[in-house]
């Protein structure tokens, strides 16, 4: 049965907000009742955040945890099931309630995106660029923008991407060639963009092409529909981690889009897409707290049944330090996390350098307790029958994507050299 859950991010913007249309979960008591502690993923919400977790983390468990092995074997994209959570709420997060979305903020974006990847990292990222693309349109789109795309944006009728990487611009992304050449009402786009996730099944791209001269401030966003005449998609990658959703180069040949699809002004695009990152980076990094999340919990319990030299290998001091440390990288990947979205809720001034802390930190520290949990599970650790494995694979790429953690520290020393 659905029902409503007030907005508590309305208490951080002005704005009105929606409420959450999220499954009711209390009828859950072992999930309500469990005792607070500092590995409760909940600690330090408010009761209605906590509720959302709740009601994300129920339809991890029902609607994704048992299929998302097909997924990653059989490379699936689960629109169905995208769909599905596009029905409570988590295909428009933090998009105005005017246009169908839930009008959250980025604190519960983060909740919402940690949780759904306890059970599958890769289609929970693809939500979250999805979100990514929504949140830049709401942000900076025209009303008839926002009429035209957010609606089916929101139900996940239509899909998202979004598109800066190049075959020849990955960290400098100023350096992009894809070039937008004004025609009358048209541009025409020339150009390839690489490693977009969605390529080929997304239905609407975020596009920065360059309409002026060399440099960031000769770009600019673009909203290209997926019928566009002159758009064309490279073959389906083949990759080690995110197989639930496809990735393709997207290929610009003489394509043909209106100039009213221009998002902002032109030569904003730069500035654009880097707050769009900020976001996005925050997104990535709480899919990988819930990523490292299920691991601790399942290396925990097979430490309790396997059984080595007589007891359980849970018992020996080796692997209790191990657990000590994971949980540690856990609780402070959380917490750094949930800082950075609530500074960008409250647009810190700060919130640029600390989402850039939060994707270095939570991607690396993540990755490293999933890759211990393996470590625990040993030879079964490396088997598809376990899902450690695939929760490895899916969270190493987050050390790259979203601005690579190399990156993410060139972010982050300027702004000590800076401010200190």
């Amino acid at each position: 049965m659905l029902r409503r859950v007030a907005g508590v991010a309305g208490r951080v913007r002005k704005a009105p907000r929606a409420t959450l249309k999220v499954a009711s979960v209390r009828a859950n008591t072992t999930m309500q009742k469990r005792n607070m502690s500092a590995f409760d993923p909940t600690v330090g919400l408010a009761e209605e955040q906590k509720e959302i977790y709740n009601t994300a983390l129920a339809f991890a468990k029902d609607k994704m945890l048992p299929f998302a092995p097909e997924w990653d074997q059989k490379e699936i994209f689960p629109a169905d099931t995208l769909r599905e959570a596009a029905s409570l709420g988590f295909g428009g997060v933090y998009v105005g309630t005017d246009v169908g979305g839930t009008g959250l903020g980025r604190l519960e974006a983060a909740v919402i995106f940690e949780a759904l990847a306890t059970a599958c990292v890769s289609t929970t990222a693809y939500i979250s660029i999805h979100n990514m693309v929504a949140g830049m349109i709401d942000k900076f789109g025209t009303p008839e923008q926002r009429q035209k795309f957010l609606p089916q944006l929101c139900t996940m009728e239509k899909f998202a991407s979004y598109c800066l990487t190049e075959p020849n611009a990955g960290s400098d992304a100023a350096s992009l060639r894809t070039k937008a050449v004004r025609q009358g009402d048209y541009y025409i786009l020339n150009g390839e963009k690489a490693f977009i996730s969605g390529g080929g099944d997304s239905d609407v791209y975020v596009v920065m092409a360059r309409t002026g001269g060399e440099g960031p401030k000769g770009v600019s966003a673009i909203i290209v529909e997926g019928g566009s005449p002159g758009i064309k998609f490279g073959k389906k990658e083949h990759k080690m981690g995110w197989n639930s959703q496809p990735t393709r180069a997207v290929i610009f040949d003489n394509c043909k889009v209106p100039v009213s699809n221009l998002l902002a002004k032109e030569g904003d695009g730069f500035k654009l897409a880097m707050m769009g990152l900020d976001g996005g980076r925050i997104n990535i990094a709480a899919s990988s707290v819930g990523g490292a999340q299920a691991c601790l919990k399942s290396a925990v319990d097979h430490s309790k049944v396997r059984k080595q030299f007589g007891a359980p290998i849970g018992d020996l001091q080796s692997v209790q330090f191990k657990f000590a440390d994971m949980a540690t990288r856990l609780y402070t990947s959380r917490l750094l996390v949930r800082d950075a979205a609530r500074k960008l809720d409250a647009a810190d001034p700060a919130a640029t350098a600390v989402a850039a802390m939060a994707k270095r930190f939570a991607t690396d520290e993540c990755f490293n307790v999933c890759n211990e949990a393996l470590q625990i599970f040993g030879g079964y650790g490396y088997l598809k029958e376990y899902p450690i494995e695939r929760y490895v694979r899916d969270l190493r790429v987050h050390q790259i994507l979203e601005g690579t953690n190399e990156i993410m520290r060139v972010i982050v020393s300027r702004s000590v050299m800076k401010d200190m």
